[in-house]
């Protein structure tokens, strides 16, 4: 059981970027510790949570109520599309008048980078209390991705020391590998990129090292394969995904060359029979449902600690 002394608090949670080992290894733990069945906080006035989503989500979106309702928060419905940013109000308005009917928390995935700025770093008279949770911002962060992904490697290996992971497919526009390399190489992981050169950028560099990916399969503990985003290719008229599937995909042949222990992990949505074969989905080295399993009680610790650094709930 983690002490109420090492639950992290955070004022906002937006990003990895500066998260410190200890606060990953806390987090890890109080989510372990919920998803064992530890004794959920009570606390001793109402909360209510909104969660604003302008892009698609399943699982994050979800996973986000799922753990809310859990910790025994009230989420107050929110749809984009017939709420009044579709006439053109601010981000930040919006907040103001959820907050001025009694919103504590709001959980916001947004298409640009680095919206939250404009929420936390505000010019007088501007001021909004509540706390701000990132679900996701452009191709900048996925923070409960990324830390769902950790307690999920750490559930199987124990330590992230030495492990060699790598990150296979459209790299250049996918926040989960930009949070995702940030923590592992924090955490003490030796990080591979693989998948079309094409899609690799120099900024990986200071991370881990791109390969061939039948190259170093073989010697990987954790395989990490990212969604195509086909939307984001819709200009490449030469794409092909069975093409993708053959030279970068994760085929029952490349699948065998695997060690006996090492996992593959997938943030969904999968395309099957492209990143990886459909069979290979369920398979017994995918952990694709334990990550979403995972993401609920991470979700859950994320958006506690939020909660106790602002003293919301009478905590």
């Amino acid at each position: 059981m983690v002490e109420v002394a090492k639950i992290v608090t955070l004022q906002h949670f937006l990003t990895v970027k500066k998260l410190q080992v200890e606060q990953v290894e806390s987090l890890i733990a109080r989510a372990t510790f919920f998803k064992n069945g530890g004794a959920v906080p009570q606390f001793e006035t109402p909360l209510y949570a909104a969660n604003l989503f302008f892009e698609n989500s399943t699982r994050t979106h979800c996973s986000f109520e799922m753990a809310e309702r859990k910790l025994g928060l009230q989420t107050i419905p929110f749809d984009p599309s017939t709420s009044s940013v579709s006439k053109g109000e601010t981000l930040y308005d919006t907040l103001l008048a959820l907050e001025s009917i009694g919103v504590n928390l709001a959980v916001i995935r947004h298409s640009q980078n680095e919206y939250y700025r404009d929420l936390v770093e505000l010019t007088p008279p501007q001021k909004l209390e509540m706390g701000i949770v990132n679900a996701g911002d452009g191709s900048g962060q996925h923070p409960s991705q990324s830390l769902l992904d950790m307690m999920t490697i750490a559930e199987q290996f124990g330590s992230f020391t030495g492990l060699k992971v790598v990150i296979v497919g459209d790299l250049t526009n996918s926040r989960v590998a930009r949070s995702n390399m940030e923590l592992l190489q924090r955490l003490g992981a030796q990080l591979y990129f693989s998948g079309p050169r094409c899609w690799y950028s120099e900024e990986f560099a200071a991370y881990g090292t791109y390969r061939p990916l039948d190259e170093v399969l073989p010697q990987m503990d954790v395989v990490m394969l990212l969604r195509v985003q086909h939307e984001r290719h819709q200009a490449e008229a030469d794409f092909s995904a069975a093409s993708y599937h053959t030279k970068y995909g994760l085929t029952e042949k490349r699948y065998a060359q695997l060690k006996e222990k090492a996992i593959i992990m997938h943030p969904g949505p999968i395309n099957r029979g492209v990143e990886l074969s459909s069979s290979l989905v369920e398979a017994p080295k995918s952990r694709f449902t334990t990550q979403m399993q995972n993401g609920v009680f991470m979700r859950m610790a994320m958006l506690e600690s939020v909660i106790r650094g602002r003293h919301l709930g009478g905590r």
